[in-house]
């Protein structure tokens, strides 16, 4: 038996290989197939199950085009009712893997739907689960992402049945049973995940917050649903493409996707279509130069979870700007969380488009320790803190406002053009992205400082300058 974890760190996503004397059950699988069919075939073995532990919303799963080039069968748990064939299996339903068994536990509470499966090894030992977003590494699965698709089932009630779930389901299981999750932390999909992938459940028993043996339901609801985060915006279109099926084949995205424009089909092709010119290049090649109108969210970083927080529609054509020879990979995760609708990318990148005589433009920006200077000098100097709200209230720069990238949608409406901004972030990363996105919008009095809070805090400014929760208390 060989069991593999495929942990994909942009998502936070974990999908799993089981293989067994020549038969293969993949878990969650992403977009892409490659990875699943090239294991199997290094493995000389065939892929006999596709296992999808509910209808995910954080990414589109891979199960409809990997079933259909393996010849596998897609298993769902009790209750899901999705419009393609698949087997949905019954409570308790054992499954056959070689030498090995998967044993269906349906385990509703982050989905009506959601199913963890146990895996027994050639002895007929209780060995591993494989939980989904039902049980993480330290945490649960949120209880609030249903309701985003259907209005009528609350937090509370799904809270209710996942506590349910654990209690009657999982908790029962040996200490000794290993616990394989569907993500990590990083994941919109819990809120204090530990950043181990792989745990026991007897440590889970001992250490998860949600699995405190004297537990009472209603202190388990209130728990899991207090301190929940709006989800990014794309998480409800996800689980509508999963339950659909309506999705193109990842062969047919990267193939529209990877046309070679030049600078005049490029500029051509972005008037024509309305397109959004995306720039996936270094944050610190962008700030240096780049193309007006395009936006900067760079593949090295959290890329697919900040385009799904604010490029709004998943439909929007889109053009690419990249590192050479990273198109593929730049299409392919932006696809992973359903962005289908990529139709080029600028062949030699910015420096072709300076060639052909186009025009270029670029971030003001300083660094931690000019920003420092200018601080201790103009005590009224407008200063956005781009991090999310609890990262500022956790500790923030005097006199900073806290402007989250996550919401500068629902926040233009308070810039004022005429005044200036510096802004930063945790790392430098977001303030990129919120400059690039402003620069679009028309606002160029802005500065973005290199490096962020960490820089800010490590190399330039005073202990004194900052300001935790506990202090403004």
């Amino acid at each position: 038996m060989k069991i593999e974890q495929i942990y994909t760190g942009c998502l936070a996503e974990a999908a799993y290989y089981i293989e067994s004397n020549g038969e293969v059950a993949i878990i969650d699988p992403l977009r892409e197939t490659a990875p699943y069919l090239e294991r199997a075939k290094g493995d000389n073995a065939k892929i006999k199950y596709v296992l999808e532990t509910h209808f995910h919303a954080d990414f589109v799963s891979g199960h409809i085009d990997l079933a259909k080039k393996a010849n596998a069968q897609i298993i769902f748990g009790p209750t899901a009712k999705p419009n393609y064939e698949v087997h949905v299996a019954e409570d308790g339903e054992v499954l056959a893997l070689g030498k090995v068994k998967i044993k269906v536990l349906h385990t509703p509470g982050h989905t009506m739907e959601s199913t963890t499966y146990l895996l027994f090894d050639e002895t007929g030992k209780e060995h591993a689960i494989f939980t989904g977003d039902t049980l993480f590494i330290g945490d649960v699965g949120r209880p609030d992402l249903v309701q985003k698709v259907k209005a009528d089932i609350t937090p509370e009630f799904l809270a209710g049945k996942l506590f349910e779930s654990l209690r009657n389901k999982i908790m029962p299981l040996p200490d000794s049973v290993i616990v394989y999750p569907g993500h990590g932390a990083g994941s919109a999909c819990g809120k204090k995940m530990d950043k181990e992938t792989v745990s026991t459940l007897g440590l889970q028993k001992k250490f998860n917050y949600a699995l405190r043996a004297d537990m009472r339901k209603e202190e388990f609801i209130e728990a899991v649903t207090d301190g929940l985060v709006e989800p990014p915006q794309y998480f409800p279109s996800n689980v509508i493409m999963n339950l659909t099926g309506e999705v193109d084949s990842i062969d047919n995205i990267i193939k529209n996707g990877k046309k070679a424009l030049t600078p005049q089909q490029f500029e051509s092709t972005w008037e024509a279509a309305g397109a959004l010119v995306l720039d996936t290049r270094k944050k610190e090649d962008f700030v240096k130069e780049f193309i007006p109108g395009s936006v900067f969210i760079g593949v090295d970083d959290s890329f697919a979870p900040w385009v799904g927080t604010l490029l709004t529609d998943l439909k929007q054509p889109i053009l690419l700007i990249t590192e050479p020879g990273r198109e593929e990979e730049v299409i392919t995760r932006l696809a992973r969380v359903g962005y289908d609708h990529t139709i080029g990318f600028l062949e030699g990148g910015v420096t072709a488009w300076k060639n052909a005589g186009k025009e270029t433009d670029f971030i003001e920006t300083i660094s931690a320790s000019e920003f420092a200077k200018l601080y201790a000098t103009n005590p009224g100097i407008n200063l956005w803190d781009a991090r999310r709200h609890s990262e500022y209230e956790a500790e923030h720069l005097l006199g900073a406002e806290n402007f989250p990238l996550d919401f500068i949608n629902r926040n233009m409406a308070s810039i004022d053009k005429h005044k200036k901004y510096y802004i930063h972030c945790a790392g430098g990363y977001r303030s990129v992205i919120m400059s690039s996105i402003l620069k679009t919008r028309g606002y160029n009095n802005i500065v973005n400082i290199a490096g962020g809070y960490k820089e800010l805090k490590t190399t330039a400014l005073k202990k004194s300058d900052m300001r935790t929760v506990n202090t403004e208390l």
